[in-house]
């Protein structure tokens, strides 16, 4: 069964409104956008919404702001890389729709070392591991991806290309399982050389490792994707807002 569409936030829809007339030539190099109140009636949008869509229009080397005089074009999308940004499990599954996983290495093997514990493994198990590179649309390489998945689903029929279900989306269908919790971590590195070869950048390069762990409702290890990110390609952003209680969440 195909997953149903998932809704993006309203500043997202709202970028991608002004990403498309800018590209159009409606806003040309050099022209200022309207301002946020402008923005705001035209949209019925409120003022953090259209905060956060010109913020990603910076992001993406497309505006610049200047306090008293407004948020001028430079140009069309600058940015080579990805910018992800984060709220919950869905904007994962938007990450993954947005770009492509390009599969060059598959195997079945027994882990071993810290993937024991990280895994929550048993001796001898044998998961399948994959090897990808994920790329951009216009097929610009912004991580080298190592993927585990838990025996019982090493099974799992894969696509590459144009195909942009999520793994895990294909585990919850194939099999009947459901993802609850992903948890991620995110460290600095430098690239190494195999890695360096693979992504077109230099040794040593700055790096981001990110790693993402899912989890079903018995909180077992369904699958883990460690990803190498050159610094350059990929950011990454989380908007925390007040619940009820006036704690940031």
């Amino acid at each position: 069964m195909t997953p149903p569409l998932q809704q993006q936030p309203r500043y997202l829809q709202l970028a991608q409104t002004l990403i498309a007339e800018i590209e159009s030539g409606r806003f040309p190099v050099g022209a200022l956008i309207p301002t946020e109140f402008e923005l705001c009636a035209q949209f019925g949008a409120s003022r953090f919404t259209v905060r956060e869509a010109i913020k990603r229009l910076v992001q993406l080397g497309m505006v610049t702001r200047q306090a008293g005089v407004g948020t001028r074009v430079v140009g069309p999308r600058q940015q080579s890389g990805y910018v992800q940004v984060i709220e919950g499990l869905t904007d994962l599954h938007r990450f993954t729709s947005e770009t492509r996983l390009d599969l060059h290495g598959r195997e079945v093997a027994e882990v071993t070392g810290d993937l024991v514990d990280a895994l929550q493994a048993r001796p001898g198990e044998a998961w399948l591991i994959l090897d990808a590179t994920r790329r951009t649309e216009a097929g610009v390489a912004i991580a080298l991806s190592r993927i585990y998945i838990h025996p019982a689903f090493r099974g799992v029929a894969l696509r590459e290309g144009e195909d942009h279900t999520p793994i895990y989306t294909r585990i919850e269908q194939q099999f009947g399982e459901q993802i609850v919790e992903v948890r991620q971590t995110i460290e600095g590195i430098a690239v190494n050389a195999a890695s360096a070869e693979r992504l077109g950048v230099k040794r040593g390069t700055p790096a981001l490792r990110v790693t993402r762990t899912y989890y079903n409702r018995r909180g077992e290890v369904v699958e883990m994707a460690v990803s190498t990110h050159p610094a350059d390609r990929y950011s990454y952003s989380q908007t925390f807002r007040r619940d009820d209680r006036g704690n940031l969440t």
